[in-house]
């Protein structure tokens, strides 16, 4: 359990620091394109629903994990599709700080799909002990541990994109 608690709070640190940069990345994008405030409230509010939803790992359940990451897909998405905006503005793309904060982005991006896979392995190993004999018998039926949730690929990442030219 310990091993599944440390690999869930290194997901939500990761998480936490992709929140982190968005404040100032809107910041930079606001003062070159100023008319795409949609996109700009759309990060904004995607921010405030993945950092709202607070997940314990003692709450982690399929039903709460599912919706943990629909909150975080949230804001990856808007979060793309404000990175895809400024590929627009050539001002933007030459500013040193937008350059940094993509960099970093770009980096807690793979933060987060390391700190997934750990977590993933910790609770496939946690699960193992309380459904497999002889672990089992003392995991799940004297200490009344149950298996965590996983997570798991989106319907919407299972549908086929389509990639228009």
């Amino acid at each position: 359990m310990n091993e599944v608690e440390a690999s869930w709070s290194e997901v939500l640190n990761q998480y936490q620091r992709r929140a982190d940069l968005v404040p100032n990345l809107v910041t930079i994008v606001s003062g070159y394109a100023k008319h795409e405030s949609e996109a700009l409230d759309n990060v904004v509010k995607a921010r405030a629903r993945a950092t709202k939803f607070k997940l314990e790992v003692n709450n982690l359940n399929e039903d709460n994990l599912e919706k943990f990451q629909k909150a975080q897909a949230g804001l990856q998405g808007s979060l793309s599709k404000l990175l895809a905006i400024s590929e627009s503005y050539p001002s933007i793309k030459a500013d040193q700080g937008f350059r940094d904060l993509q960099t970093q982005i770009e980096g807690t991006e793979n933060r987060i799909t390391i700190a997934r896979k750990r977590f993933i392995e910790s609770v496939k190993e946690f699960n193992n002990l309380i459904s497999v004999f002889p672990t089992n018998m003392t995991n799940s039926l004297i200490f009344h541990h149950k298996p965590k949730a996983q997570f798991s690929v989106s319907e919407e990442v299972q549908k086929n994109k389509k990639v228009k030219f």
